[in-house]
């Protein structure tokens, strides 16, 4: 059997894979399933979900975005993980950015033991105080302290067993618009963002094993988002930051994205550079990619394969161990302080 997988990255429509989402499965293209909300219910059932799709094909990987605050997807046995700038304030206050390695450790641990390959994180954008999206999603307003903390929290992904994947590049985080309803655009240099934003994917390009696209124009760079453009993913990330790594877009059905058809958006992405292109919540989109892609013959890729993780956990021992345990209690108290300051707000 080859090691070989498809480029393009779906969602299935609920908790259980109904006839068509077996059928997409089983094609060629699609080497990566992307969960959301609506497929999970519990530990056991998203663990019995990944095991069908499985046994439907071996050379497939599966994500979620389980960044912690606003973004994870996964709850009930899972433990809620706080927002990265609200870790980034207990780290700070205790002088102690360890904090960071265990809980990359504990949410990484727990995603692989249900089978989870990736999480889509670390966020890597430095958050200027003014965009709708990222917000405490950003580990700091200060570049340093990203670069810190994210790489602490890298080593305990790793620890896991779980790759790490960086977003979104170059940075999201100075533009006000949300690129899941707009094409936002940053007029800043390639100077500024070589000295800012981009300073995380330099120093740590060589933690991350996967990078994802932002969708948003760099106006004095290129006229196109970053998944679409050359001069971004094989100048400025492969040349000039020897990035080594795999690339995926982010979801093409985003409007930052535009509104080309989706199998269109799809053959940019992957000719600009992009390793695997993902396409969430548009089943049409999906299937008419999945036909451009038979049709046209793109190759599978072997590099997907080191996403794969290479660890095997059981659940029950994250639940029983002492540094879990440690682990959730420092969480409960970052939680209690968030609290009481709101309270006082």
């Amino acid at each position: 059997m080859t090691n070989e997988y498809g480029r393009l990255m779906l969602d299935i429509e609920g908790k259980s894979l109904s006839e068509e989402d077996k059928n997409i499965i089983s094609s060629s293209p699609v080497g990566g399933i992307i969960f959301f909300s609506k497929n999970f219910e519990s530990f056991e059932q998203i663990k019995n979900l990944i095991n069908e799709i499985k046994n439907i094909k071996e050379n497939i990987i599966f994500a979620v975005d389980h960044e912690g605050g606003r973004v994870q997807r996964f709850d009930s046995e899972f433990t809620k993980i706080p927002s990265m700038q609200e870790i980034s304030n207990f780290a700070r206050n205790n002088n102690d950015s360890s904090i960071f390695k265990d809980i990359g450790w504990l949410a990484s641990s727990e995603l692989v033991a249900v089978g989870i390959d990736i999480n889509f994180a670390p966020v890597l954008d430095i958050n200027k105080n003014n965009s709708t999206v990222i917000g405490d999603r950003s580990f700091s307003n200060k570049k340093f302290e990203v670069l810190e903390y994210a790489s602490n929290y890298i080593d305990g992904m790793h620890e896991a067993g779980m790759k790490s994947t960086g977003k979104h590049f170059p940075g999201h985080g100075g533009v006000l618009g949300d690129s899941h309803i707009e094409l936002p655009i940053d007029d800043r240099s390639l100077y500024e963002l070589h000295m800012n934003d981009m300073l995380p994917y330099r120093d740590l390009g060589n933690k991350l094993h996967a990078v994802m696209c932002a969708h948003i124009v760099y106006s004095k760079i290129d006229d196109e988002i970053p998944s679409f453009s050359e001069r971004w993913l094989k100048d400025i990330l492969r040349d000039d930051l020897d990035y080594k790594g795999l690339v995926f877009s982010d979801d093409l059905t985003m409007s930052g994205a535009g509104d080309d058809l989706c199998w269109k958006k799809v053959e940019k992405s992957l000719k600009a550079g992009c390793d695997m292109a993902l396409i969430c919540n548009d089943r049409k989109g999906a299937k008419e990619s999945i036909d451009y892609m038979n049709y046209t013959g793109v190759e599978d890729s072997e590099e997907i394969s080191i996403l794969k993780s290479n660890k095997k956990l059981e659940w029950h021992e994250i639940e029983i161990s002492s540094r879990a345990k440690e682990i959730k209690r420092t969480i409960k108290e970052i939680g209690d302080k968030n609290e009481k300051n709101s309270n006082r707000a």
